[in-house]
């Protein structure tokens, strides 16, 4: 895993500094510690930059960025592609020349040269951001990953377009301000994250997943989507559709396992020492447990837990599957301590918040396996969206079929509104009925119940806590907007648009799928590439440490989206079809024990000392003052939460994250 960055003068005097460039680069040294390279173009207007990780091919003929034989054609690339063997193979009967032994990234400089961007980005396999400088053409051009492993942030003002797989690393230019994006706050508030493109730095984009962008020598831009998580991708329909329940559920359950384990395998594609996060649940066993059939020796497994609050630990679980497959099993613990004393440096990875307390068991687990000479791990990142492994999903499930359509469908005008206000009176009194309060709220409005798989405020709350909100547009949105990456109905404060777009779009494309696939392909536009990807990438990135995802494997995403809910869910039972899927390849009692997810004791900690420190911090923060944030309203969050009335802990710790940030970044 490495580092990109990159300049470019479209409309300014100057050369491009390769000085410059080594300032942005070292700003993510932590990404690529094993060296940095950069490059200016022959007319001083592009230059690229990378920080290396190396991880294949660890000789010098790596080094980046690298080009084609008449330097024409420039590639700075982050990530991996698990089929770059095959590809030169391709290449090389097409009569191209490889310099390097076995290089995957001057598998992109031949492949672009032969097949051009759409021709190489459909055939690749793998995790990654990469920029292609085409001199003859005078065009840059970005691409992300299918689901959005890696990112890439952009910006263009005054002549100049900067791009970086961190935002500190743009930060780092002289002419790019820290400044708050308003509108990118306001769905931040809701999502837990901001939906690309939209970033919290005003003027600062990120690239989504699945899309790539071209970059022209007047400065003007433009962006194609590429690949979605989909239905009609992978199975023929009709002819399952011709077998009976039982042996459609056989065949399903036969096609994930053999994805699954192919996934898997590919994924151990390393010349560096790997490992896997091991958790005891489902998704990290099984990791675990096709890991070690393709390893000779013990597969090195890393877990995490809490000294202050055991009974949210899942160490036994994990252990247990350790001593199964024998694996080289490494634990740490953690506290509220170790918590508050990582904070700051939280704050400067995420770059921009990310309100998942994931974050702090993931950075101690991935400093473990850093520390223990690892350099490439694999997660579990994927599986729940995919399978229906929430809670919560089910609940949204039954609150779609049991009450949302029938409201809409039975109640009137009149009889709504009388509904929508009793409602309301009750979450008054009652303040654990709040949530459902908004959910016939939004019922009568015609709006979904189901808008990500997590959601700190619903706007009825936003109301309370920015009553006088009218963020201002971002700057040179209208670019953006042009370039297709942006709707114009992001820029409302309504964060209900975003859902919204999605389901539409989608709706349009593809009528009739049932609400679990709809589910799905939202949580792939927004939450899983944007928060749960994000917190992986940075984190683990912040201790040299790769990630890989097998349960994200775009091949596996096709089948599993030409799967329908009832297969999935049959029996009633989150995650059943995987449950079958695995079966005699993890232990019974890891399969069916009862659902813990990788978490911290964050409502806890917001009751004790952090609480206080929490609470102290965020009335006293100028983003309040600056924005217009009712303080009454959050000291009743506070006070909701520490005197048990309800439980807060999401909301504070989404805006005790905001306001960090804040401090850190744009005081």
């Amino acid at each position: 895993m490495c580092g990109v960055t990159g300049i470019f003068h479209f409309d300014r005097p100057e050369s491009v500094s390769a000085d410059l460039l080594h300032r942005m680069n070292n700003t993510i040294f932590h990404r690529g510690p094993d060296g940095d390279g950069t490059y200016v173009s022959r007319d001083g207007k592009v230059g690229l930059g990378h920080r290396r990780l190396s991880i294949i091919d660890l000789s010098e003929g790596g080094a980046q960025p690298m080009s084609n034989r008449e330097e024409t054609i420039w590639v700075s690339f982050n990530g991996e592609i698990y089929n770059h063997a095959s590809l030169r193979m391709e290449l090389e009967r097409r009569g191209c020349r490889f310099r390097s032994h076995h290089s995957d990234t001057e598998v992109l400089v031949q492949g672009y040269q032969a097949w051009g961007m759409r021709g190489l980005l459909e055939r690749l396999d793998g995790m990654y951001v990469f920029a292609v400088y085409d001199e003859t053409a005078k065009r840059i051009l970005i691409a992300r990953d299918r689901v959005g492993v890696k990112p890439i942030y952009f910006t263009k003002r005054a002549g100049l377009f900067a791009f970086a797989s961190e935002i500190k690393a743009l930060l780092a230019h002289p002419n790019v301000p820290a400044t708050v994006g308003q509108v990118a706050l306001y769905h931040y508030l809701t999502y837990l994250t901001t939906p690309a493109p939209l970033t919290l730095f005003d003027g600062i984009y990120k690239l989504p997943a699945g899309h790539f962008m071209m970059i022209e020598a007047n400065g003007t831009f433009a962006a194609e989507r590429y690949w979605g998580a989909v239905p009609g991708q992978s199975l023929n329909a009709h002819t399952v559709s011709e077998k009976s329940t039982a042996d459609q559920d056989q065949y399903y359950q036969q096609a994930v396992m053999d994805q699954l384990e192919a996934s898997v395998e590919k994924r151990m594609m390393s010349d560096a020492p790997y490992g896997a996060f091991l958790s005891g649940g489902i998704d990290s066993s099984v990791n675990v447990a096709l890991m070690d059939r393709f390893t000779d020796g013990p597969v090195n497994t890393f877990t995490v837990g809490f000294k202050d609050h055991q009974h949210l630990n899942e160490l036994g679980h994990a252990s247990h599957v350790a001593n199964h497959f024998k694996t080289n099993h490494n634990e740490i613990l953690v506290d509220e301590r170790d918590m508050v004393g990582y904070l700051d440096d939280l704050v400067h990875h995420q770059d921009e918040p990310l309100a998942d307390w994931v974050c702090i068991p993931l950075h101690f687990v991935s400093k473990l396996a850093h520390d223990n000479g690892v350099k490439v791990v694999q997660v579990g990142e994927g599986s729940d969206e995919q399978f229906c492994g929430y809670n919560s999903y089910m609940k949204y499930l039954e609150l779609n079929e049991r009450y949302f359509y029938p409201f809409k469908k039975y109640f009137s005008g009149g009889l709504q509104n009388l509904t929508v206000a009793a409602a309301a009176g009750l979450a008054k009194c009652y303040p654990k009925f709040e949530i459902y309060a908004d959910a016939v709220s939004r019922a009568s409005q015609n709006r979904e119940p189901f808008w990500s798989g997590a959601v700190a405020f619903w706007e009825s709350q936003k109301t309370s806590l920015l009553p006088n909100y009218s963020p201002k547009e971002p700057y040179g949105w209208q670019d953006v907007t042009r370039a297709g990456l942006l709707p114009v109905t992001y820029l409302a404060p309504d964060s209900f648009n975003v859902a919204r777009d999605f389901l539409v779009n989608f709706d349009n494309a593809y009528p009739g799928q049932d609400q679990l696939t709809r589910m799905i392909h939202n949580e792939f536009r927004l939450r899983l590439p944007e928060l749960l990807l994000m917190r992986v990438d940075k984190i683990t990135m912040a201790s040299s440490l790769e990630a890989r995802v097998p349960f994200l494997d775009h091949a596996l995403v096709e089948l599993t989206m030409d799967i329908p809910e009832a297969a999935k869910l049959r029996g009633g039972s989150a995650k059943g079809l995987l449950k079958k899927a695995v079966a005699g390849v993890i232990p019974d009692e890891i399969i069916h024990r009862e659902k813990m997810g990788f978490a911290a004791p964050m409502a806890q900690w917001l009751r004790g000392d952090f609480g206080k420190q929490a609470e102290t911090q965020l009335l006293g923060s100028k983003l309040l003052q600056a924005y217009g944030f009712n303080r009454d309203y959050l000291t009743s969050l506070f006070q909701d939460h520490q005197r048990k009335r309800v439980d807060r802990s999401l909301l504070i710790w989404t805006l005790f994250n905001l306001a960090t940030w804040h401090a850190r970044w744009c005081e």
